[in-house]
């Protein structure tokens, strides 16, 4: 014997050139049944219309953002004033076979303390206070078959990039130029700026400046990025996010292309640390 849900769409079927009462009849199926059976279709394809539109919104931010992972994602789809759940959204990102790019993590363990500056974090990458812990680090950008080189400064109240400059030199002046450009308009005296045991980092030249910023110099164990983390991150997620979106091919391309990603992750890339806020989004609702 035919079942009832076939019975019913059936019905549905020719509900249109013949009387309901009379395919009820002849289906011998109740009016209540063909209705709950017809509302729970409806739902369903309501269902089925909201994972449509999800997957639409969720493709939209993976070609934007191709770095975001699910929870990610399930962050800005509520910002988008979409309420769901992280487990959806891994579903529905698993079904359309999409996935963040992955970053392969480093592990070192150098032990070798500085002879110059000691390390006055000793990893605690917390502040209470603009300004007071920050990190500084180089890294290498390719363009071609050149190399540039982005130094940076990163607040660690917020983890907001302070100050950066891109050279085709790696050198001191590069260094210099950031420590400067940090400083300039800041009252920064008794404030951390800590760093690897780079040679820009141990110079005089450099530690000289740090002291007429009235700045404390602070380093890491030589070979062990995990004293500096923080800023390692970013340079990670730059190259991951920025190169990955775009091939600069000169410096004047690079250097757009990191001051527009720098803005982007100072006042838009929100973090899960600072509350689903940007950097400058929790320095603002913290100074209210």
């Amino acid at each position: 014997m035919t079942s009832k849900k076939a019975r019913f769409s059936i019905i549905e079927q020719m509900r249109t050139r013949y009387r309901l009462s009379w395919l009820l009849s002849f289906a011998k199926v109740s009016r209540a049944g063909y209705y709950k059976w017809r509302k729970s279709k409806e739902s369903a394809v309501r269902r089925c219309e909201k994972e449509v539109n999800l997957k639409e919104h969720i493709l939209s931010i993976h070609r934007v953002h191709p770095y975001y992972g699910y929870l990610r994602i399930t962050v800005a789809l509520r910002k988008e004033g979409l309420q769901i759940n992280h487990k959806r959204v891994y579903r529905l990102m698993k079904e359309l076979g999409i996935r963040s790019v992955i970053r392969k993590k480093r592990r070192f363990f150098g032990r070798q303390a500085s002879v110059v500056n000691p390390d006055r974090l000793e990893r605690q990458f917390k502040a209470e206070a603009p300004l007071k812990k920050l990190v500084t680090d180089i890294t290498y950008l390719r363009v071609g078959e050149r190399f540039f080189y982005l130094s940076a400064v990163q607040d660690l109240f917020n983890n907001e990039i302070v100050a950066w400059q891109v050279s085709s030199q790696n050198d001191l002046s590069l260094v210099m130029s950031t420590v400067d450009s940090l400083c300039k308009g800041r009252e920064m005296n008794g404030s951390i700026l800590h760093s690897d045991q780079g040679f820009q980092y141990t110079s005089r030249h450099y530690n000289k400046r740090l002291d007429e910023y009235g700045v404390l110099g602070s380093h890491s164990r030589r070979g062990n990025c995990l004293d500096n983390a923080c800023i390692e991150s970013f340079f990670s997620h730059l190259k991951t996010e920025m190169m990955y979106r775009c091939s600069p091919k000169t410096h004047v391309e690079l250097n757009q292309a990191v001051e527009k990603y720098i803005a982007f992750y100072n006042q838009n890339r929100f973090q899960k640390k600072l509350g689903d806020r940007s950097p400058i989004e929790y320095r603002k609702a913290i100074a209210a």
